[in-house]
């Protein structure tokens, strides 16, 4: 009896102490009464770029030791290992929700990139909380922000003078306005831009007349609704202009890339071309990471390095490449050839954009694609027995561009746009050289090869033409 008793103590504080482990990871979840919350769809082409910044987010404000839950409204299409990402690797908690109908997506301005954004009404919902700070993906935060949590009912950023963006706002959850938003969308309340933006600034049109929000210095909590400061939304362009932050009105503390799509911060081409793109990626490589993409870099640097080395040891002789008499297709097969080579150092251009990972480091991207526009530029190079400086002359000018961009002592963004308009104007004569050069170069070629004498090509293999190369 004593041994069964001494067993059964020892499985009950066992079968305890497991409650308290499984039960640990809620309490944890659920131990703050506000909330950071982002939304998650997918049916667009850049999914996977919004999971990677959604993830960006998350870890910044973890890493900001934020006093709220981070909190994921992702749609129910969103793939199993993204939310298990999201919960396990994030610590964040997500709500699965259903996506929210789009009932202005045949208005002639809608942009299909916006078709699900209502999604983000969901915020609304969560009622388990008394202040959600609702983002968008691509906010970059320098510091932490908990002062929102005191704010009223709906307070939001001018970063348009006349109109509030919605990517940062502050809301108290209530069924009651969620349902009422929902009615509002099946009754078709206007909504200039048919997104997220034009029906959320519809629904609180009177918001530019309210006092600025200034966070009580006791931490009570506000009611009503109020403006926030720009510093709580600096617009990446405020930067750009004198490429230093001037926004003297509340705290820097959040910045936000609205704008072009294809030049958010955390695809490698946008920078030199929007500096602020490297804080994103510093904030990634210290919290994220790039494990998920360093296999494919390597495997396309290991490529594009075999290609140049087969290229430089192969050199094919261009003489295969055309017909050996005068008849009158002779023309045609020349300017066929012309058209081929020209579309192949485009394409040597081109296709690296396509096939490197685009939230990679702006240094490994770019690096990555020199190489591969150098590696492409060889084959056309060794195949069409062209001079290599014309043909490299584009990739000399690329490298130019970007030391030009990304110069750290310009005084201001005005002078950098100059200096880079006055490199693209005394950069483009040269050019159209290397192209006529390109040009002439194929005609001289298959000139020489056209009519080579055939029985010399066949009894030496290795012609004066091709000691050349």
């Amino acid at each position: 009896m004593g041994c069964n008793a001494v067993f059964l103590r020892w499985w009950t504080m066992l079968f305890l102490l497991g409650l308290g482990l499984c039960h640990l990871p809620c309490t944890k979840a659920t131990s703050f009464r506000n909330a950071y919350a982002t939304m998650m769809y997918v049916g667009t082409p850049r999914d996977y770029e919004f999971y990677v910044a959604v993830r960006v987010l998350l870890k910044s404000l973890s890493k900001l030791n934020v006093q709220a839950d981070l909190v994921v409204i992702a749609s129910v299409d969103v793939p199993r290992r993204w939310i298990r990402a999201f919960e396990e690797e994030d610590g964040a908690k997500v709500v699965r929700v259903e996506n929210m109908e789009n009932p202005y997506k045949h208005q002639d301005n809608f942009d299909k990139r916006f078709k699900l954004s209502l999604n983000k009404l969901y915020a609304w919902s969560l009622v388990d909380y008394n202040r959600v700070v609702m983002l968008d993906a691509d906010n970059l935060f320098l510091q932490n922000t908990d002062e929102l949590f005191q704010c009223g009912q709906f307070c939001a950023v001018f970063i348009n003078p006349c109109v509030f963006h919605t990517g940062l706002f502050v809301l108290q959850p209530s069924t009651v306005v969620f349902k009422d938003m929902v009615h509002e969308l099946q009754n078709g309340r206007e909504n200039p831009d048919g997104a997220d933006q034009g029906f959320i600034a519809s629904y609180f049109p009177e918001l530019l007349d309210k006092p600025m929000f200034h966070p009580p210095a006791n931490g009570t909590k506000l009611g009503g609704t109020y403006r926030l400061p720009l510093g709580y939304q600096m617009d990446a362009s405020y930067y750009y202009l004198k490429l230093r932050w001037s926004v003297p009105c509340g705290p820097n503390s959040v910045i936000t890339f609205p704008g072009a799509p294809w030049l958010k911060p955390w695809y490698w081409w946008s920078w030199p071309v929007l500096p602020l793109g490297l804080q994103w990626h510093e904030q990634r490589r210290q919290t994220l990471g790039y494990g998920a993409e360093m296999a494919v870099i390597l495997i396309q640097s290991a490529i594009y390095l075999g290609v140049i080395a087969m290229t430089r040891l192969a050199r094919p002789s261009f003489s295969k490449l055309c017909y050996r008499r005068s008849d009158k297709s002779i023309n045609l097969v020349h300017n066929s050839l012309k058209i081929v080579a020209l579309w192949c150092i485009l394409a040597a251009y081109v296709t690296p954009f396509f096939i490197i990972p685009h939230t990679v480091h702006p240094l490994l991207g770019w690096t990555l694609y020199l190489l591969g526009a150098f590696a492409l530029c060889s084959i056309a190079i060794n195949v069409f027995l062209l001079p290599m400086l014309p043909v490299l002359v584009p990739w000399l000018g690329i490298v130019g561009a970007l030391m030009v961009m990304a110069f750290p002592w310009y005084p201001d963004g005005v002078v950098r746009a100059l200096s880079v308009f006055i490199y693209a104007f005394c950069s483009a004569p040269f050019v159209w050289a290397s192209m006529v050069r390109i040009v002439a170069s194929l005609q001289l070629s298959l000139e020489r090869e056209a009519f080579l004498p055939a029985r010399l090509v066949e009894s030496s293999p290795n012609s004066w033409f091709n000691k050349l190369y």
